[in-house]
């Protein structure tokens, strides 16, 4: 178990208690799920540099790395369409955008292709952390000046989950389209 692993398993282990402070009434509890949030989703840029500059890229998390991803970003837009924060209709296009390109990535696997990240997924992960961060801690400090700052970023992580989710299937098309012969 390398460095790498442990932070993700450590990402998937602070899922539960991000959801603790978030759910149950705790003084400051939205700000505290913000936090772990926060350190969980750093978490995820961490394990994957760590796991490339040291050569120490294993199945466990090519596997485990995205699964907790979507289960740290799932629990918090779900928590957030129960807290009335969110639209469950842009929860909805996010999580389909996942299930689509995991579909898609089982697909080429099975052929042996890797499907690496691109940049329109990198810009989707972040506008996405940046909004469900946001919601948090209901847009401060950009409350207190009345810039509603969330609901532009949940605009950006709806626009470039669709960008990103369109750009994975076009780049891929030939495993997608082989996948059909």
């Amino acid at each position: 178990m390398n460095l790498a692993n442990k932070l993700t398993i450590i990402r998937i282990l602070l899922v539960p208690i991000f959801m603790i402070f978030l759910i149950f009434d705790f003084p400051y509890g939205d700000y505290i799920a913000a936090c772990i949030f926060t350190i969980a989703a750093l978490t995820d840029t961490l394990d994957g540099y760590i796991a490339r500059s040291r050569n120490q890229i294993t199945k466990f998390g090519k596997f485990m790395d995205p699964l907790a991803d979507k289960l740290l970003v799932s629990a918090a837009l779900i928590s957030l369409v129960e807290m009335n924060r969110i639209p469950a209709w842009v929860v909805v296009i996010i999580i389909a955008r996942e299930f689509a390109v995991t579909g898609l990535r089982v697909l080429a696997a099975s052929d042996g292709i890797t499907i690496a990240a691109s940049w329109w997924g990198k810009i989707k992960t972040i506008t996405q952390i940046v909004a469900i961060v946001l919601l948090l801690v209901n847009n401060y400090p950009f409350s207190k000046i009345g810039i509603p700052f969330d609901k532009l970023c949940v605009s950006l992580a709806v626009i470039f989950t669709i960008i990103s989710g369109i750009d994975y299937f076009y780049v891929n098309r030939k495993v997608f389209l082989a996948s059909n012969k």
